[in-house]
This record gives C-alpha cells, structure tokens and sequence, in this order.
C-alpha cells in the first residue's frame, strides 16, 4: 500500500517505497509461488528478454560516464514490472486503495487551494502547480484516476443507468481541467484524448451505432472544451510554430524544438548502429556530438523507446515496445471493466513514454509505471469476475453498483 500512497510524493519518497516493498518480498517468503506467478505471466519473457539484452550490450560494447546511471534505470523498469506481476491479488488491491486514496486527498486539496489559497507544503506543490518533471508526474496520475472515473461512467451509461454516470463524468471533467490548467501537461491531455475514445470502443466494439456516437460526441465535446481554454490553447499553438521554426532549422529554448532535434538525431543514432547500438550510457556522448550545442545539458530524449534503441539497438528498442503493447494487449483481450481499468493505464503509461520519457525518468517512472502495472496485475485474475470488488471498503461497496 505504502507505494501506492506515496506517488504523488518526491522521487526519493517512491524510491523508499519501492525498496521497502522490494525487502518485503524478500523476506516474507513464499518466493515459490510468486516466481510461479511470474512465469505464467504473458510479460515474463518480453520482460527477461529486455533485461538480458541490456546485459549484454552492456557486456559487448563501451561504458561511459553516464553508464552506471543509465543501466541502474534501465534495470529499474524492469524490476518495477516485475515487482507489480509478483503481487498477490491481495497485495495488488492494498497497492490500488492506496493510489486511489492520496488520489481523492490530493484532488481535495487541489480543490481547496484554488477555492480559498494557502501557504502549500513545498514537497505537494507539483500537485497544484507546474513544478518541473514531478507535475508531469502527477498530472499523468490525474489522467489515469480521469480514466478510471470515466470507465466506471461509461459502464453504467451501458448498464441504462445514466444518472449514476454523473459523477464519474463531472469527476473525468474536473482532472481534466487540472491537468491541462494549473499542470499544464499536454502529455496528459493528449493521453486523455486518445484513451477516453479507446476505452469506449472496448465497451461498444459490438455495438456500432453506440460505438460511433460515443466517440463522435466525446470527441467533440472533450476536443472542443479543452481547445478553448487558453493556456492550452497557447501551448498548442506554441508547440506547432517551435516546430514549423525547428524544420526550418532555427535553433532556440522550446518544448518542441528539442523534441525535433531529439527525436531526428537520436533517429540517426540508432540507424547507425541498429544492432547493439552505441552502449548503455551512450545517447549521451552522441547527443554531444550530433545535437545543438544548446541542448547539450539534456541526458534523455523525451521518449523511452528511442533511448533504450539508441544505446541498446534495435532489439532493445523493440523489447521494451514489446512489453508495452503486450501489456495493452492483456489489458483489451479482458471484456470486463477490470479490462478497460487496465487498458487506460497502460495505454496512458505507453503514450507518456513514447511523447516522454515516462519509464526512464524515475520521478515519473516509479508512480506511472508501477500504478499501470497494478491495474494490469489486477486485470490479469482471469478466474476472478470482479477482482476489483474489495477495493473499496465493505461499507461503501455495499452503496456503489459493481458494473462490468
């Protein structure tokens, strides 16, 4: 529970977390029946087969300065996957109750400091404020509690029930207006864009005309409302003129110009060493010699896949993408709304890491990561037809309608 209580935290908060859980596992025993567990998992083999190329590239090709740190995070991904496919179905539960309880505080607290300011606590302020990597963190936690509120509506619109949508809705609504203001996360909103419209064609896919009106007005209502407010308004439109400026070639301090050049050398990079690539620790030495001179402070390139490819080649590249679709996969092939909770998590922690570096950037990775995982673990209970039915205590449960 504990690191699920904690993401919204600092990073070395998460950190802790992780190790704690880490030594828990360790000495609590029953290793037997969690390495069982581990290797009937779908993810087990795409997942060793990531860390043992990482080993091996680390073997064959050169170190680096930055190659002790590179291959601790690229370890640590797939030890945090790992870690969430080893839980119990009661482990994981205790992991969701408290993601899902700093959730509703923190969307408290947001609520009460915009309604009536206070002096914040400065380890929260990330949670009402832009506050480098760690907002971005959090808003993707918004975005993944948005998409939960807005499975559990959709259900019960399909359940006739409209009514008891509302509050989801309004909730899907309110995170969406956090992260895209006070956050200003275009990652997030861009996720909740692309994630709301997938989740409604897992829960209509045999239902056409429900299907293709869910999605149209969703999409225009969602699209049109989060357009109009201005400073993503201003973001956007930002965003598009650094772009056309960075093809031109122009050179300056930009979300998007870096991404362009980023995203084109590390391109290079990888076409230049396709097999085992430049090493683990490597991106960055290349990046020195290929990049703007302006940019040469930057240690990651914005999108996990084109790290892992640029330093591990293109197995690696496709290992890691390997993992990710796989997960999306096992979160779709459940028809359930345990399914659709999984698929918006998963398919928000793929988007964030192919437009971020959401894996690799531990203060986002240790939180996105880990809670996409908890909700794929959960999912995965194939013999359980409700296995989120005790997350919510027995007393309110009992009030709240379990749609599938």
């Amino acid at each position: 529970m504990f690191w699920g209580l904690v993401v919204f935290m600092p990073v070395g908060v998460t950190y802790l977390s992780a190790l704690l859980l880490l030594a828990t596992m360790l000495l609590a025993g029953g290793h037997r029946e969690r390495y069982a567990r581990l290797r009937t998992n779908p993810l087990w083999w795409p997942v060793m087969a990531y860390l043992a190329w990482t080993l091996i590239v680390l073997a064959v090709r050169p170190h680096y300065p930055e190659t002790p740190s590179n291959l601790f995070h690229g370890l640590r991904i797939g030890l945090t996957m790992l870690m969430a496919m080893a839980l119990t179905r009661e482990e994981a539960i205790w992991a969701l109750r408290g993601f899902l309880l700093i959730a509703a505080l923190n969307v408290l607290l947001v609520i009460l400091y915009y309604a009536i300011g206070f002096e914040i606590w400065s380890p929260l302020r990330a949670v009402v404020m832009e506050v480098g990597n760690k907002s971005i963190s959090n808003a993707l936690l918004f975005s993944v509690v948005a998409s939960t509120a807005a499975v559990w509506g959709i259900a019960q619109i399909a359940a006739h029930k409209p009514l008891r949508a509302i509050p989801a809705f309004v909730l899907m609504l309110g995170l969406g207006l956090v992260v895209a203001l006070p956050l200003t996360s275009r990652t997030s909103v861009l996720a909740l864009l692309l994630v709301i419209p997938a989740v409604c064609v897992h829960q209509w896919r045999s239902h056409l005309k429900m299907l293709v009106g869910s999605l149209v007005l969703g999409a225009v209502v969602l699209g049109a409302g989060l357009y109009q407010l201005p400073p993503l308004q201003h973001k956007v439109e930002t965003g598009v003129q650094e772009l056309e400026e960075a093809q031109a070639g122009a050179v300056f301090k930009g979300s998007w110009v870096i991404r362009y050049y980023m995203y084109r050398d590390t391109g290079h990079m990888i076409a230049d060493r396709p097999l085992t690539g430049w090493g683990i620790g490597g991106w960055t030495e290349q990046w020195h010699k290929r990049g703007p001179a302006l940019f040469a402070d930057s240690n990651m390139p914005h999108n996990d896949f084109l790290w892992v490819g640029a330093q591990g080649g293109l197995p690696a590249l496709l290992s890691l993408l390997v993992i990710m679709v796989t997960a999306v996969w096992q979160a779709w092939k459940r028809p359930d709304i345990a399914g659709r909770y999984a698929l918006a998590a998963t398919l928000i922690a793929l988007i964030a890491s192919s437009v971020n570096s959401a894996m690799r950037d531990a203060q986002i990775g240790l939180a996105l990561l880990w809670i996409a995982m908890v909700y794929l673990r959960l999912a995965q209970e194939r013999l359980d037809p409700a296995p989120w039915r005790d997350v919510l205590p027995r007393r309110i449960a009992a009030h709240v309608p379990n749609p599938t």
